[in-house]
């Protein structure tokens, strides 16, 4: 559920929504993983102390780090 004045890409992820993304991201090629990866890490720049990003961009950018490093293994 969302609060008011939350836009949708403000919304945190459940832990089924989690789990569904890396389900998703698994099935991925790396060089697809890597574009999601590195889309979601410009979404997450800090660009001055007005700008933050959205929980919901940082955890894809965490779901997307973790399914690399599981390739790295």
């Amino acid at each position: 559920m969302t609060r008011r004045g939350e836009s949708e890409n403000e919304r945190i992820l459940s832990r089924e929504d989690l789990q569904e993304m890396a389900r998703r991201m698994a099935m991925l090629s790396e060089h697809s993983l890597r574009e999601i990866y590195q889309r979601a890490y410009r979404d997450c720049a800090i660009i001055n102390s007005r700008t933050f990003p959205s929980p919901r961009s940082i955890q894809e950018l965490v779901q997307a780090w973790k399914q690399l490093r599981k390739w790295r293994r």
